[in-house]
């Protein structure tokens, strides 16, 4: 994970999070996190980015709306910066 943005590593944070969430509730859940707007040509052009590289797979609820959820591959990305993270921070 080494080679994504923050904003990307938290975007898989936030869908990992999530069952199947929409882009919409993506971006609502950063936007509280971050306490500031997050415009759509910042969102999704991200949002593709992992789709492209194999993190994160999209699919349609409906007509209108998008899902969002990690692959395989996602989680084990995640996994491995769980398990990088936990070798600097103990929390108790």
């Amino acid at each position: 994970m080494h080679y994504l943005s923050g904003f990307q590593r938290d975007l898989l944070y936030v869908i990992g999070g999530y069952d199947r969430p929409s882009g919409q509730q993506v971006k609502d859940e950063l936007e509280q996190y971050y306490d500031t707007e997050i415009n759509h040509g910042r969102l999704y052009p991200n949002l593709d980015t992992l789709v492209n590289k194999d993190l994160v797979e999209k699919g349609q609820l409906d007509r209108r709306t998008n899902y969002y959820a990690l692959t395989e591959r996602g989680e084990e990305a995640m996994r491995k910066r769980r398990e990088w993270e936990a070798q600097y921070f103990s929390f108790q």
